[in-house]
C-alpha cells in the first residue's frame, strides 16, 4: 500500500512541499524514527483516544507520551480511554492499521496537537503505511490541519 491516496491528493491540491521517505518496515514510533536517523522529537505519533461515543486524534512527539490526567482537561471529559486498533482501523480505510496520518480532518475527527511540538520546525509523519513517512514543514501542517494545541503529554524517560 502506498501513501494514503486521500493524504497525497490533499497535499498535492493544497501545493504543500513535502517529501516522502521510504523506509523498512517498522511499527513503534521508536523503530520509525530511527529508521529516518531523526530524533522522536522531530516524528510526530498519533494516539487515539475515545471520548464518549467520539474518537479524538492526539499528536504528539513520538518521545513522549499521552498524560491521561491532563488530556481529561484540556477535553473536559473524564471519560476518556486509548482506543484499540480494532476500534479505530474502520476509520481510516485507506491505510494500514496503526499507520494513519495526523490528519484526522481528513476523516472527520478532531485533532488536539501537543504544545512541544511548536519548537519543531519540520516534522515527520507516517504516510498511511509501515515502510514510508512523510517529511513536511510544522507551519504547513498546521494551516491545513487547524489542530487544537494543549499540553497533553509527557516527556519519556
Amino acid at each position: 500500500m502506498a501513501i494514503s491516496i486521500k493524504l497525497k491528493k490533499f497535499l498535492d491540491e493544497n501545493k504543500v512541499s513535502y517529501q516522502v521517505a521510504a523506509h523498512s518496515e517498522v511499527y513503534t514510533a521508536q523503530e520509525i524514527a530511527a529508521a529516518l536517523h531523526v530524533s522522536g522529537k522531530e516524528l510526530i505519533k498519533v494516539v487515539m483516544v475515545k471520548a464518549e461515543d467520539k474518537f479524538v486524534m492526539a499528536v504528539l512527539p513520538a518521545s513522549w507520551r499521552v498524560d491521561m490526567v491532563k488530556l481529561r482537561e484540556v477535553l473536559e471529559n473524564k471519560n476518556i480511554k486509548l482506543a484499540t486498533e480494532a476500534e479505530f482501523k474502520n476509520l481510516f480505510p485507506d491505510c494500514e492499521p496503526g499507520a494513519m496520518p495526523p490528519f484526522g480532518n481528513l476523516y472527520g475527527l478532531d485533532v488536539y496537537e501537543d504544545k512541544a511540538l511548536a519548537e519543531d520546525e519540520e516534522i515527520f509523519f507516517q504516510a498511511g503505511n509501515h515502510i514510508e513517512s512523510i517529511k513536511m514543514k510544522r507551519k504547513d501542517f498546521e494551516r491545513l490541519v487547524k489542530p487544537m494545541a494543549a499540553d497533553f503529554s509527557t516527556h519519556l524517560h
